[in-house]
């Protein structure tokens, strides 16, 4: 049996009875990332409208007597829809569809249709999966390439269909009519009960399919294939757009081409040679800065060296450097007997820290250094590096090293 939303895709509300609750656990995804398990209840209706996750189609969102249902799946011939509070068997109910959603789905869906079966007429192309994202939908053609006229020709041929404003019908069929044969389709669901369902684009396409379908392609608005991308082996991946969300992309596109515009004191036309040009100063610039902070490297080195400071314990902080940086005045100074601690960063923020000296010495005092600055790295040859959290501590860092110091002096 169909459930309603499968038989009327365009209801947005009705009213049904609870044919059972029962206890059940829900596992989400938090804020955090971490996995959350939440407890509820699976409540069967008599009928649905809606739509249990299947056939690359998330499930719908909606109420029930105003309760939130926060997940539903397909169990045989059942739906079991999760909420957070329990509804009594012989209720009768209202169920309500979140529409915005639903009608985003019916489009995305039916453009997937089209598009595989347009896929299929034009180039041969099989589809071998697919996915209705939330930004995008994806379908993975069975090809190892793709090109950007063959795309072309696929996006002119959809929308045309569109503008055609060719129906879409669906039809049950029993599983021994001979016409299930002739219709494409990847197979049934192990637990599938019941006759086979088959949505038909007219005069484009039959397919097996359980999803939400707009009744005439003229619903789906237009498409917009965004581009491909290399898949699984000899697989290339499709990513588009239909309807509503080609509409909101444009307005996305749109407002960011006018930001660029002001920000560029230029028009659209000329944004691209714009930012080309921005990107070269930068890159001369950062080749001028790198050769000054070298230069500049050279300097802080022999000055170390010459320091009446100079021996045991030497230390440095800046807040502009990297860590190129810190190994120039290293190789300049060339020094094996003295420990240099340098690092560079926010004062009391976070950074990268380099120990330098002795090879035993750093091995020793390395892992140290790193933990009292509440930071990670790794070192050979007499030199310690890695980046740090709490440069505040770097006072603690030096006592430590010259406690070490001093200890060695002492049993020397």
């Amino acid at each position: 049996m169909a459930f309603r939303c499968q038989r009327d895709s365009y209801a947005r509300e009705f009213t049904t009875t609870v044919v059972s609750c029962r206890p059940a656990e829900l596992q989400t995804e938090g804020s955090n990332g971490k996995k959350d398990v939440l407890s509820g209840f699976h409540v069967v209706l008599e009928d649905t409208l809606l739509f249990p996750e299947g056939g690359g189609q998330p499930d719908d969102h909606g109420t029930i007597n105003d309760i939130s249902v926060l997940r539903v799946t397909r169990r045989g011939a059942q739906a079991d829809h999760f909420t957070q509070t329990p509804l009594a068997p012989g209720t009768k109910v209202q169920v309500r569809v979140d529409w915005e959603r639903r009608f985003d789905h019916m489009q995305q869906h039916s453009g997937q249709h089209l598009i595989t079966a347009v896929a299929d007429q034009l180039f041969g192309w099989k589809t071998t999966s697919w996915e209705l994202g939330r930004v995008r939908s994806v379908i993975e053609l069975d090809s190892p390439s793709v090109t950007a006229e063959q795309v072309a020709a696929i996006e002119q041929s959809v929308n045309e269909k569109i503008r055609a404003r060719l129906p879409v019908n669906v039809r049950e069929l029993s599983l021994d009519d001979p016409e299930v044969e002739q219709v494409r389709g990847r197979g049934l669901p192990d637990d599938h009960v019941g006759p086979v369902r088959v949505v038909t684009i007219e005069s484009v396409d039959a397919n097996m399919c359980c999803g939400t379908h707009v009744s005439n392609l003229s619903d789906l608005q237009v498409i917009k294939i965004l581009g491909i991308e290399k898949g699984k082996k000899n697989k290339t991946n499709l990513a588009f757009l239909a309807g509503n969300r080609v509409l909101k992309w444009m307005e996305r596109s749109h407002g960011s081409e006018k930001a660029l515009t002001t920000l560029l004191k230029c028009g659209a036309e000329d944004h691209v040679e714009a930012v080309k040009k921005l990107q070269n100063s930068t890159k001369l610039l950062q080749k001028n800065n790198l050769n000054l902070l070298r230069d500049l490297a050279v300097h802080v080195a022999h000055s170390l060296r010459s320091s009446p400071d100079w021996g045991g314990v030497v230390t440095l902080h800046r807040k502009e450097g990297d860590s190129e940086f810190m190994n120039i005045i290293v190789n300049e100074i060339g020094s094996e007997e003295t420990l240099l601690f340098l690092t560079v960063g926010d004062e009391k923020g976070a950074g990268l820290f380099l120990l330098a000296g002795p090879t035993e010495a750093v091995e020793t005092l390395g892992p140290r250094v790193a933990e009292v600055l509440e930071g990670k790295g790794a070192g050979k040859k007499g030199r310690f590096q890695g980046k740090a959290t709490r440069m505040s501590r770097r006072a603690e860092v030096q006592a430590l090293l010259q406690d070490y110091i001093s200890t060695q002096s002492a049993e020397e």
